[in-house]
């Protein structure tokens, strides 16, 4: 599932491919009515004025006070093929659609432009549109539960959130969405690792100034990822083709099990935290007592 900056890659690299042009068409499998949840004629003749990101959701405004707000989800992608083929971008799970002739079995919705088109694919079926109000996607369910993200909250709002959940491991206060926004499972990883905090230490056993580290380090890691263009390189196309690098340039953790800390020397450690796998270093994060990880 693509995290809080895999989403913001997209929304980048979508925003000059798609703005300010009009939607002719849009088509929907009718096998899989619930991938796109609304009436098409809402969107029809309708020009993009504005992307934006909500968490993981991206929320695309048009000229009528409509926006479509899709997720992802698991095997969702975006691609866009435009009447230059270099502006071509695709994101999401990875597979041969990236390149195949499209639409095509997996083809959910397709938004067709006046200069180019917008394919919403989906292998599981889990990913959605769904057409709502502008005015009212804040009341939207999904988007009203959501906390601020970490660029939005104060060490202390997180401080006392922690506080709330005291008996829960760090790593899945981190992972909870009504606590904090947009931190997936590597995220959560990555900004432990820069807090020296191990993911099982219970959250109410944290100190402000480890609340603070863990915020900071949210903030840093995920902005590196961004600006590399986001953490799945398998999976995120950039617009000029190129894969995002976060993982193979900046990750000190996730997916490093087996190898060296790169602040100590030790060996990264894999177990699971929270039913997630959880990568730490052991020396780096001390093990906290009477925990078994």
């Amino acid at each position: 599932m693509p995290e809080l900056p895999e989403v913001e890659t997209i929304r980048r690299g979508l925003e000059p491919l798609i703005l300010k042009k009009k939607i002719v068409r849009v088509d929907v499998d009718t096998q899989t009515r619930k991938a796109f949840q609304g009436d098409e004629k809402d969107v029809v003749d309708t020009i993009v004025v504005g992307l934006r990101r909500r968490g993981k959701a991206l929320l695309i405004d048009l000229s009528n006070g409509i926006t479509m707000m899709i997720h992802l989800r698991m095997t969702g992608q975006l691609i866009w093929r435009g009447i230059d083929e270099r502006d071509n971008f695709a994101a999401g799970h990875p597979s041969k659609n990236f390149m195949a002739e499209l639409p095509n079995s997996q083809t959910r919705v397709s938004f067709v432009f006046e200069e180019g088109a917008l394919y919403f694919n989906d292998q599981r079926k889990f990913g959605f549109v769904k057409v709502l109000s502008t005015e009212k996607v804040e009341e939207e369910k999904f988007i009203r539960e959501l906390a601020k993200e970490p660029w939005e909250m104060t060490t202390k709002e997180l401080f006392e959130r922690c506080q709330r959940h005291a008996k829960a491991p760090i790593k899945a206060v981190l992972l909870d969405q009504k606590v904090i926004a947009g931190l997936g499972n590597i995220y959560a990883d990555e900004s432990l690792f820069y807090a020296s905090v191990h993911p099982a230490k219970k959250a109410g056993e944290l100190t402000e100034e480890q609340v603070a580290l863990i915020l900071e380090g949210a903030r840093s890691v995920m902005m590196e990822s961004i600006d590399s263009g986001g953490s799945t390189m398998a999976t995120y196309v950039k617009p000029d083709g190129s894969t995002g690098s976060y993982l193979e340039n900046f990750a000190k953790v996730f997916r490093r099990e087996g190898r060296d800390c790169v602040r100590c020397g030790e060996t990264i450690l894999k177990t699971r935290v929270a039913g997630r796998g959880t990568h730490y270093c052991p020396k780096c994060q001390k093990k906290p007592g009477g925990d078994k990880c």
